[in-house]
């Protein structure tokens, strides 16, 4: 016993077609994946320097220690 596919074989191709046509590296060929796999990361490197150069200059300025 077999499941019938989710879409047609025929629709398939054509998609195949599209997505091996497009000379872009692979996780960046559909419309929303600038976002994920370039934008995030970008957002989470700068956030991560920006707080290391705080926590440097507050050391090193001798802010922020307690008591």
């Amino acid at each position: 016993m077999s499941e019938t596919p989710f879409r047609p074989r025929e629709q398939l191709y054509e998609k195949q077609k599209i997505f091996q046509s497009i000379h872009k590296h692979t996780y960046l060929k559909g419309p929303f994946d600038k976002i994920t796999s370039v934008a995030i990361p970008a957002a989470l490197a700068a956030t991560s320097l920006f707080l290391i150069g705080r926590g440097i200059y507050n050391m090193s300025h001798g802010i922020g220690k307690k008591e």
